[in-house]
């Protein structure tokens, strides 16, 4: 397999939220690479610092510790003005809540133009008012829908806005924070099959980040498993179903509910023990267990997983 392009580097990340003296670390040691077209997902429980991760990427929480590369340049740090803009026009995140993000009292047509303008990103009036047009047709919205307000939308239409704001930026990443939590079950599949059809026509590379692993099956190239801020295992999509080691993933993939209401009600959940582990000598890293599989473990349970990998 030839080099793939990394767009996005993690090293170490850390994210501490301070409540006077007090500290809360909410996401220590994360490592992982985005590859260019891909989607790559974060998924795990509500709490384990999966959001936290996605809006530290775009600068909405500022970094403790560790590095944010974005196509070969630190991100996370001290930038120029020049610097700032070059990261947002290519860095676009769509938001769990279609009704927070958006503004009540702007027409459909100025919350999408809205990065348009701060850019300067067409040629004139004409030129702008297409763009617009173009960018809602691409998420099946139509041009008589520019001048209404968000509250005259649907959650899974106002959810098709954010998409329209982001993509008419023509970004290379896009962060996808929950997009479809929000929604009814039959307006999700419509939302994933955009997304997978701006990953197909546009080369658009993603951060896919949920809490149902099976929305993330449907729809990623590799998963990464966060608990309590950590990723703790790390695989491609169908070697990390097929394959998982790590007992808290094994938990995850358990709770699936099974279309079979036979085979549902036989099943055997799995229950997370974390005090399985003892870390208390032998420390836990991230380690690479097998090509693209990488797991959170010591050295004794590395020892184990090895005696069980495929």
């Amino acid at each position: 397999m030839s080099e793939r392009e990394k767009i996005l580097e993690v090293k170490d990340m850390a994210v501490t939220f301070y409540s006077g003296k007090k500290a809360f670390t909410a996401v220590s040691d994360v490592n992982f690479d985005v590859y260019k077209g891909e989607t790559f997902a974060l998924v795990g429980e509500s709490g384990s610092g999966k959001t936290t991760i996605g809006r530290a990427i775009i600068k909405i929480n500022p970094t403790s510790a560790g590095q944010v590369i974005y196509k070969g340049k630190q991100i996370n740090c001290k930038l120029s003005e020049e610097e700032n803009k070059w990261v947002i026009r290519n860095i676009q995140m769509v938001f769990q809540d279609p009704a927070a993000s958006l503004n009540e009292r702007a027409t459909v047509d100025y919350i999408v133009s809205e990065g348009l303008y701060n850019f300067h990103l067409y040629k004139d009036e004409a030129d702008r008012h297409q763009k617009v047009v173009n960018a809602l047709n691409s998420v099946g919205l139509l041009e008589e829908h520019m001048s209404r307000y968000p509250h005259e939308f649907s959650g899974g239409q106002r959810q098709r806005i954010g998409l329209a704001r982001a993509m008419i930026m023509e970004p290379d990443l896009i962060i996808a924070d929950e997009p479809i939590s929000a929604l009814d079950v039959s307006i999700r599949a419509q939302v994933l099959n955009l997304l997978n059809k701006f990953k197909a026509e546009r080369g658009l590379t993603q951060i896919f980040i949920a809490h149902d692993l099976s929305v993330v099956r449907f729809i990623s190239d590799r998963i990464a498993v966060i608990h309590k801020g950590r990723i703790v295992e790390l695989a491609p999509t169908e070697e990390l179903f097929l394959n998982s080691l790590h007992p808290y993933t094994q938990s995850l993939i358990s709770a699936i509910p099974l279309p079979d209401p036979e085979i549902e009600k036989a099943k055997k959940l799995i229950i997370y023990d974390e005090s399985k582990h003892d870390y208390s000598v032998d420390k836990p890293s991230f380690q690479e267990i097998k090509p693209g599989h990488w797991i959170w473990a010591n050295q004794k349970e590395m020892e184990e997983y090895r005696k069980i990998v495929k």
